[in-house]
């Protein structure tokens, strides 16, 4: 039976973390050549590449599995060092990978984290990404829980649900004078410069779609951090979909006017490896518990 030594799988995951066989020599605290003379060795066990050695090194398929390994091993091994009371201190403090789309970042998320750090040794690596590719994260190895679009577990994971967040068009009084004084029809929005937060960024696109117009045509300005978004907007730079998180306070000081039409509501789940750990448990249960607490329940706000 083949065993993969966990010294190799941790290197390879540290490449992964760090990008560079050097910057992971520094980590480990070994020379570049014997992080190489690991992952070689580690590849000849396996008879396969475990990564692709360009800048940033990436995992390739086989590579990303002995991420995920080296990941739940690390994390096992905490949960049993906590369970025999042998807790050192920074020695026993572990790395939990995360996923999550950046309004939730910018709004809810970062307090639950707060709290959870205040209560076990843990540091997050929070990566950002849509909440339409998160998963894809979880797929790879990369994170270990991810704030997903997607109900339906990632394999090798399990799902709960958070909750909606409603996105609404508005712009500020200005604006709509100027766009939109005649009314708000295909014509004005075909005209009327919008806001996305980046290309893959699809709100703005089915919002038009859904009110008749063509997506296509209306000018188009890239802001792609949450809180400048919404900064731009209330500049006045363009109109775009805010989440109410960031909507209200404007909207209730005149700052920001709805622009009409329907609103878009998004659920959002919370998937995680499906290993029973103590701390990625206690995670998961301090999320969940905050998003549910501030978004809409699902059931009572479908995705428009």
């Amino acid at each position: 039976m083949m065993r993969i030594p966990f010294e190799l799988a941790e290197t390879v995951a540290v490449v992964v973390d760090e990008g560079t066989l050097d910057a992971a020599a520094r980590r480990l605290h070994i020379t570049p050549s014997a992080v190489s003379q690991r992952i070689k060795a580690l590849e000849e066990q396996l008879g396969r590449v475990v990564l692709v050695r360009s800048k940033p090194a990436r995992p390739t398929e086989a590579g990303a599995a002995i991420v995920r390994l080296a990941r739940q091993a690390a994390l096992l091994e905490h949960d049993v060092i906590s369970a025999l009371g042998a807790d050192s201190g920074e020695a026993s403090r572990t790395t939990i990978p995360l996923a999550v789309n950046a309004d939730s970042l910018a709004t809810w998320f970062l307090p639950p984290l707060a709290r959870l750090s205040e209560r076990h040794p843990v540091v997050f690596e929070v990566h950002r990404d849509d909440q339409d590719f998160t998963a894809g994260l979880l797929e790879s190895g990369t994170v270990m829980g991810a704030v997903t679009s997607r109900a339906t577990p990632v394999a090798g994971c399990r799902a709960s649900t958070l909750g909606a967040m409603r996105y609404e068009a508005v712009a500020t009084p200005a604006f709509v004078a100027r766009w939109f004084g005649d009314g708000l029809d295909a014509e004005s929005l075909g005209r009327a410069p919008v806001l996305d937060f980046d290309r893959r960024d699809d709100l703005q696109t089915r919002w038009l779609r859904d009110s008749g117009a063509d997506p296509a045509r209306p000018p188009r300005h890239y802001v792609p951090a949450s809180n400048d978004f919404a900064t731009a907007v209330q500049l006045g730079l363009g109109w775009a979909l805010l989440p109410t998180f960031q909507s209200d306070e404007p909207l209730a000081r005149g700052e920001l006017v709805a622009v009409g039409g329907d609103p878009v509501d998004v659920p959002l789940y919370w998937q995680q490896w499906n290993l029973r750990s103590e701390l990625l448990d206690a995670v998961a249960d301090e999320i969940v518990a905050e998003g549910r607490r501030v978004l809409a329940p699902v059931d009572v706000i479908s995705r428009r």
